[in-house]
């Protein structure tokens, strides 16, 4: 797989198909293959004539771990993501990024918007702007001594998927201690970049799509139907919502 060294850490990427470029960010303890690969949205991008480019989130996948919470910071996730499409040669692309991805583009929407064609936020509503209670609880199931050991309903649920996706938890741990940095809401009113937010019907944990929707000048919402925060990002609905955005976008 391979890698680009970024500020003194590696980043791992993947870099497939031809034509417009599609930049994925992935969520909190999932990777590019877990996200993107595993998912079909690499083989569904590149059968519409798209390029696929993803990478691991810092502490994630096969990228650097680290184990400072500043080193978590939005700016330096979205950072990375400027420095892949700057290895690979890519001035301006549209972004899709899931959940803490989301956050993520999000970020680049307003820190980097002459590199962002458009952004596509899943799994991420009103949760992109409003406290998040949840980070210490999901940082105790990680710091546990075993799954067996956490009782609360999201701590294990979030233990026991990133040991599905064999991740570093104390790394994992830095990051969510940072997790809960949230955007003003007063920024959101400067992204000039088309947006399109996707969440399932069932997702209790990103907060209102259209309440963010309502923030972001233009902002369109893709509900996916009956999935929850977990499923929703492979889900076949997702992927024709963003392909049908794609193509409609200026």
């Amino acid at each position: 797989m391979p890698q680009i060294a970024a500020g003194g850490i590696k980043i791992a990427y993947l870099d497939e198909g031809v034509g417009d470029p599609v930049l994925l960010i992935h969520g909190f303890a999932s990777s590019k293959e877990v996200n993107w690969v595993n998912t079909g949205w690499v083989d569904s991008l590149v059968k519409a004539g798209r390029r696929a480019i993803a990478f691991d989130n810092r502490g994630h996948g096969a990228s650097s771990k680290l184990y400072d919470p500043e080193d978590y910071r939005l700016e330096e996730m979205a950072a990375d993501a400027i420095a892949v499409l700057d290895h690979v040669g890519v001035p301006e692309a549209d972004v899709i990024g899931y959940s803490m991805g989301g956050r993520i583009a999000a970020t680049l929407a307003l820190d980097h918007a002459f590199r962002v064609r458009s952004a596509i936020i899943g799994g991420l509503g009103t949760a992109l702007v409003d406290s998040w209670d949840a980070a210490d609880r999901i940082v105790a199931g990680l710091e546990a001594p075993s799954l067996d050991a956490v009782t609360d309903e999201i701590g294990r649920m979030f233990r026991k998927f990133a040991e599905q996706t064999r991740s570093d938890l104390a790394a994992l741990a830095a990051c969510m201690r940072m997790g809960r940095q949230t955007i003003a809401p007063e920024r959101l009113v400067g992204v000039t970049v088309p947006v399109l937010i996707a969440a399932g019907t069932r997702d209790t944990m990103s907060g209102s799509p259209r309440g963010l929707a309502a923030l972001i000048p233009g902002a369109e919402v893709l509900d996916i139907p009956g999935r929850d925060h977990m499923l929703a990002v492979g889900d076949k609905a997702f992927k024709a919502g963003a392909l049908d955005f794609l193509d409609r976008r200026p």
